[in-house]
């Protein structure tokens, strides 16, 4: 019975869709304002519109209305009438009001749900609460229906989810930027006769992490089911308290038999073009609120830190753009000759072929070069990881970053190395112990093909499609140096 009742209970979204009806129905939410001791603002988190009660106060007591506060919680039974009032089409004349929860007033002052606006810092600090804002609400709408079409696409062309491991003996990017997974008394750890922690006594008998990619582990799976996606969380240890970093994320990891960087570049825009595309469909309200919302911030902002395009208008310039290729040779060049680099006005000045490309000079691409998405290739081997697959020249690797307005790059791929004898020699080279890898490297001696993946960072694709530009607001609770409160 309950399943079946939820079933039957329309969210305010449907509602708002709805033509006026003699039919009572019953509408469950939080209180969004009370004026005038009779229209009640009302939002269940199904959409960033309210929907308006009108209530007769004769009909339903003082007690009950002394309780209809900002953020407590209602269940309004009524009908569905068309609206006398501007901003929305229908309203529901009330026949009773319960009181699912109450909220005191004194107390909703002191926080966020306080009907004024707030700060984004302030937000941050009281995280459990801010899904309950306009902008948090929009977020968190856009961020499910992100997540929603990705699975949507590769399930459709016919990839298999491969769940990879959290805890993980090996680092996939030789970063070294890793959180360690102990049981080991911290205070008396167990030692070798060297006088160095002996991992061998802990829980797994070896050194252990938390993932930073699952994409050595998918390799392999592709390897037996032809095409295969991860989407999970990932860690990275690195100390960087800006507005791109977090220490937990979450990542979108495809890898593919047989297909080669060529392919892999198809694949990866024409992923990222129909996510959003799905998206712009479903959160048509989210994003016009969030546009707006971006406007009005650019309003406080000099002009050279504005927003490139309205939101919208963004999220179609990319669907409506064919990415232009670029090797990263040819990339340099234009760099190179630029007015910012020759006037110095790059922070990172770009001097000599095998710089490592920084977001300004990426944003100098896709913005003011090209003036579309950008997907540059072949990269210099010595500024890329082991596993990307070495060209010809032995300068280069068959790497790829996708570069888009606003934001540089959003994702991170390669064709993999599949030549056991030139992933060997690129492990020993890069200082990485076979014996840590050892079935990476085997994998090799079976069958292996061409193959290739990239890397997407969930919340790098959420902020480029809700336009907020810090990550911290685009993932529930942030994990960052110094702060993992909630």
């Amino acid at each position: 019975m309950p399943f079946k009742l939820f079933l039957e209970m329309k969210r305010i979204v449907d509602i708002l869709k709805d033509d006026p009806s003699m039919v009572e129905i019953t509408v469950k939410g939080w209180v969004r304002s009370f004026r005038n001791d009779r229209f009640i603002a009302i939002n269940d988190g199904s959409t960033i519109k309210n929907l308006q009660a009108v209530i007769d106060p004769e009909k339903i007591d003082q007690a009950v209305r002394d309780q209809i506060t900002v953020a407590s919680a209602v269940a309004v039974t009524g009908n569905l009438v068309e609206s006398e009032g501007k901003g929305q089409r229908v309203e529901l004349q009330a026949n009773s009001v319960e009181i699912l929860a109450t909220a005191d007033s004194e107390e909703v002052a002191k926080t966020i749900l306080s009907p004024k606006r707030h700060k984004l810092d302030t937000l941050r600090e009281q995280a459990h609460l801010r899904v309950r804002t306009n902008t948090f609400g929009a977020v968190m709408r856009v961020r499910a229906a992100l997540s929603f079409a990705i699975h949507k696409y590769f399930q459709e062309k016919g990839f298999y989810q491969a769940h990879t491991p959290i805890i993980t003996g090996s680092d996939a990017e030789g970063a070294g930027e890793m959180f360690r997974i102990s049981t080991l008394d911290t205070k008396n750890p167990p030692l070798t006769e060297e006088g160095e922690i002996d991992y061998s006594k802990d829980f797994f008998g070896k050194e252990t992490n938390l993932t930073v990619s699952g994409q050595l582990e998918a390799e392999t799976y592709a390897m037996g089911l032809g095409q295969v996606y991860t989407f999970g969380p990932t860690f990275r240890a690195e100390n960087s308290n800006t507005s791109r970093h977090l220490a937990e994320f979450w990542m979108i990891e495809p890898e593919v038999a047989f297909n080669d960087l060529d392919a892999n570049m198809d694949l990866a825009e024409d992923f990222i073009k129909e996510v959003i595309k799905y998206t712009i469909e479903q959160c048509a309200d989210d994003l016009e609120f969030l546009e707006q919302r971006l406007v009005n911030e650019d309003k406080l902002k000099p002009q050279a830190e504005r927003s490139p395009m309205p939101l919208r208008e963004k999220l179609e310039f990319v669907l409506k753009n064919n990415f232009k290729r670029v090797s990263y040779t040819e990339a340099i060049d234009i760099l190179k000759n630029s007015k910012p680099n020759k006037k110095k006005k790059f922070n990172y000045v770009i001097e000599e072929w095998g710089a490592d490309l920084q977001s300004e000079h990426e944003r100098y691409l896709v913005e003011k070069h090209f003036k579309c998405p950008v997907i540059l290739f072949d990269y210099p081997a010595k500024i890329k990881a082991f596993y990307m697959r070495l060209n010809d020249d032995h300068k280069t690797v068959r790497a790829m970053d996708i570069l888009f307005p606003g934001i540089g790059e959003i994702v991170g791929g390669s064709q993999r190395e599949e030549r056991y004898d030139v992933l060997k020699q690129k492990m020993d080279d890069m200082g990485i112990p076979e014996e840590e890898l050892w079935w990476y490297l085997e994998m090799r001696k079976f069958g292996s093909v061409v193959h290739s993946g990239f890397g997407l960072g969930f919340e790098r694709l959420v902020m480029f499609v809700t336009g907020m530009g810090n990550v911290r607001d685009v993932i529930p609770y942030p994990r960052t140096p110094g702060n993992a409160e909630f």
